[in-house]
């Protein structure tokens, strides 16, 4: 079915990690433009992403060759989605006769999407896309040696499908580094999103022009500081020993380098603001190597590497300023001034949370509160009531979204750590 009469899309990409689809398949040649790419290669690649289970690659070729876009267009944006790695004019064929001979390797109609899928009205996507490639223009047309690229992937969009054309336009831009706008970014992952895609398939390989390092922005699908930290070092299943780092010094490394999509740095930045407010909190040694070992419910101190928990921190701290030497060398680092106005409410949560968390937890989390940060006490709360597995009602559950609200935590932080815990 045509993407040009289609009213609502059926979304089928949620089971891909990567880009996918004849966009994928770019990708993959623009990986291998060191190599000769011929055209025995380029459709043994094709028939390796079908053997790859990507059902995409039949539907995105059939969009193309079922729309009424002349060569010029097809070979314009397959050139620049691929930084002419492969020119199918150099082996004879047109893009029309090479896009026949992959489809060649696919099935021939795969399976329709899975019911109950999010939808997204065509004419509403068109114009999202028409949209972003309106600004990018003049950047397409200084930066990518491809005649009249815009316009042909604004006929794709408008003549063929929509979601094709943002992948081809995003396999552009990643293929010439063409630096595209944090705002603009981020209209891209929600289109991304709304389209069930994996992140990476907006992320990877892709230049923004990042905003400065802000320890306030909490942009993390995932995650972030040294709450989530803790749940990596969880004593009931140590991730660091079964996920090839080697060493706990190496997981952390590799923590502090998971930004991807993100600001580079941001992780590192938020885990060093919170170890820096323990370190500098008067918080003592035992009662932060305790606070540790409840947060990463590692009990026994088994552990040299963090049988002291000041060291540990110190440890962290280091291989977070590390980080930020690499991706910003005039970055600051300087914590933001705690949110005391903040700390009886979260106070309230905790002693509310006692129960479950036992006295030692709840105490441990009262002195992060008053002591150091409501907001650093206020995210190892959430950890605790879900490594305790603490039942949560609804109306705590709405408490603690307002909060986190309050305390800039980021949107969805409460559902990601808590909504399984939620009592009906």
């Amino acid at each position: 079915m045509k993407g040009s009469v289609m009213a609502h899309r059926e979304v089928y990409y949620v089971d891909y990690s990567a880009d996918f689809g004849l966009s994928g398949l770019a990708g993959t040649v623009c990986d291998r433009t060191r190599f000769r790419i011929d055209e025995p290669t380029m459709a043994a690649l094709a028939a390796r992403a079908v053997l790859d289970e990507d059902d995409q690659l039949g539907r995105d070729v059939r969009l193309l060759l079922e729309s009424p876009l002349p060569e010029e267009t097809l070979r314009a944006v397959w050139l620049a989605a691929t930084r002419r790695g492969f020119d199918p004019a150099e082996h004879g064929l047109d893009t029309r006769a090479w896009l026949r001979r992959v489809l060649e390797t696919c099935p021939p109609r795969p399976p329709a999407g899975s019911e109950g899928g999010p939808t997204v009205t065509e004419e509403e996507l068109r114009d999202a896309v028409s949209a972003e490639l309106r600004l990018l223009a003049p950047a397409l047309t200084t930066a990518v040696p491809v005649p009249d690229l815009v316009s042909a992937l604004e006929r794709v969009v408008r003549e063929a499908d929509a979601d094709l054309g943002l992948r081809l336009l995003l396999r552009a831009l990643k293929a010439y580094s063409v630096r595209v706008a944090d705002d603009q970014y981020h209209r891209f992952l929600d289109l991304g999103e709304r389209l069930d895609y994996p992140l990476t398939a907006v992320f990877e390989e892709l230049s923004v022009r990042w905003p400065p390092l802000d320890t306030a922005r909490r942009d993390f699908a995932f995650g972030f500081g040294l709450p989530k930290l803790s749940r990596l070092f969880d004593g009931e299943w140590d991730a660091w020993r079964y996920e090839g780092t080697g060493t706990p010094r190496a997981y952390v490394v590799a923590f502090a380098r998971a930004d991807s999509g993100l600001v580079p740095g941001a992780q590192a930045a938020v885990l060093l603001e919170d170890a820096v407010r323990l370190l500098d909190s008067p918080l003592d040694d035992e009662r932060i190597t305790e606070l540790w070992r409840v947060a990463s419910r590692r009990c026994h101190a088994s552990e040299d590497f963090d049988a002291d928990g000041r060291t540990w921190l110190r440890q962290i701290a280091e291989v977070c300023r590390e980080r930020l030497n690499e991706v910003d060398p005039a970055y600051t680092p300087g914590p933001r001034p705690p949110r005391t106005a903040l700390a009886d409410a979260v106070l309230t949560e905790v002693q509310a949370a006692a129960p479950a968390l036992g006295a030692t937890g709840a105490a441990l989390i009262g002195e992060v509160v008053t002591e150091a940060d409501p907001d650093l006490g206020f995210r190892l709360l959430l950890r605790l009531l879900d490594a305790y597995e603490a039942p949560i009602t609804e109306a705590r559950y709405t408490r603690l979204e307002r909060l986190a609200d309050r305390l800039g935590c980021g949107e969805d932080y409460v559902r990601r750590e808590l909504e399984h815990r939620i009592t009906r």
